[in-house]
């Protein structure tokens, strides 16, 4: 198993009397990463609600049953906890009356777990997300010059766990990780009811990967209404499939204000549904696959060490524009990407005189080891 980053955090808060939430993409290691440190405080419980019997006695249970169900055990292990009606409720009725247990809790959507957990255990639990392998967790796993070996391997194949360790097969994995888990969530609880729309909306979303995306222009291209193309990126974005960004807008009449880019969580997904992993050689979307790699690498680096920044785009009517910004603490940094080490950049002049960023940097091939947090 490839250590992973969010054990320290988690372990941190052990103790805290509070309900460990983690949710993520499926087949990115939750239950393994939880069940590893459940196992490291001896006898523990494991609710698997995948199986219908432990979701029909988690249901609207009150705390007799949950009593007897979670008997001596002292740490309690809720896989899957979006499949459970009314989980928030049971949850916090674990909190409240059985204090004495360490309560664990994995989802792979946020769908209804987000919403259901939210305001029964405000002030009762600490929520984490579980992404896949991270460049730094890879680093740690097989040193730095070995994942170097790999980076187009990571451009192209990307970092969920099995497709890391299934070398030689990577393209069979994705393949069933796309077709069988991909819309498992989103069929379940978003209530698509025409999944070949599903499909097409994200190849185009692959196919615009990088660049500016136009809700108007994927409903014509699609031929369905603007709020259904909002509705289904919207459960993409509940579904750890997709994530978007905003366009940076303070000061300037001539900032595009409106627009917004989405990224995929893993570059070896998006390829997978366009059935394409040319090498980088014969591709001509390196800038894009470049670029999807260190935006969701760094949504990594951010959460894990919970750096609290906003993440934006910038680009004007005029066609400048800046690949990636953070924001934080009201101070702004900006990064062009670059695949190519020798790329000439310039990062716009009205920009850097509007907005004055501290840090400014192009990061390429050569240098991007800090960017995606290995120092």
């Amino acid at each position: 198993m490839i250590p992973r980053l969010l054990e320290e955090p988690l372990r941190k808060r052990w103790n805290s009397g509070k309900a460990l939430v983690v949710m993520g993409p499926r087949q990115v290691g939750k239950t393994t990463l939880l069940r590893k440190l459940c196992a490291e405080h001896g006898q523990y419980l494991l609710l698997n609600a995948d199986e219908a019997d432990v979701r029909f006695q988690l249901e609207n249970a009150n705390v007799a049953r949950l009593r007897q169900i979670i008997g001596p055990n002292q740490v309690v292990f809720l896989d899957e906890a979006q499949r459970v009606k009314n989980i928030g409720l049971t949850l916090k009725l674990i909190t409240d009356q059985l204090p004495d247990v360490r309560l664990l809790v994995s989802g792979s959507s946020s769908f209804d777990l987000a919403n259901e957990i939210n305001e029964p255990l405000t002030g009762r639990k600490f929520e984490f997300r579980l992404y896949p392998i991270s460049w730094q967790e890879l680093v740690g796993s097989v040193g730095f010059l070995e994942a170097r070996r790999q980076l187009e391997t990571r451009l192209l194949y990307g970092f969920y766990p099995d497709v890391v360790t299934s070398v030689g097969d990577e393209r069979a994995v994705l393949q069933q990780l796309s077709s069988s888990y991909l819309y498992k969530d989103l069929l379940t609880f978003g209530g698509i009811r025409r999944p070949e729309l599903l499909d097409k909306l994200l190849v185009a979303l692959a196919l615009q990967l990088g660049s500016e995306v136009s809700y108007n222009e994927l409903a014509r291209t699609l031929q369905i209404d603007r709020a259904t193309v909002e509705n289904y990126i919207g459960l993409l974005e509940k579904a750890f499939i997709v994530f978007r960004l905003q366009p940076f807008s303070r000061n300037l009449r001539s900032e595009i204000s409106s627009s917004r880019k989405v990224y995929f969580y893993d570059n070896g997904l998006r390829n997978a549904i366009l059935a394409d992993f040319k090498s980088l050689g014969l591709r001509a979307d390196v800038g894009a696959l470049w670029e999807n790699f260190l935006v969701s690498e760094r949504q990594k680096v951010l959460h894990y060490n919970q750096i609290w920044s906003r993440s934006y785009f910038w680009r004007t009517h005029q066609q400048q524009e800046i690949d990636y910004l953070e924001e934080q603490d009201g101070m702004l940094r900006a990064w062009e990407f670059k695949w190519n080490p020798n790329a000439k950049t310039r990062f716009p002049k009205t920009f850097v005189e509007t907005y004055k960023p501290i840090q400014a940097d192009v990061i390429h091939r050569d240098n991007f080891e800090s960017f995606v947090g290995v120092l």
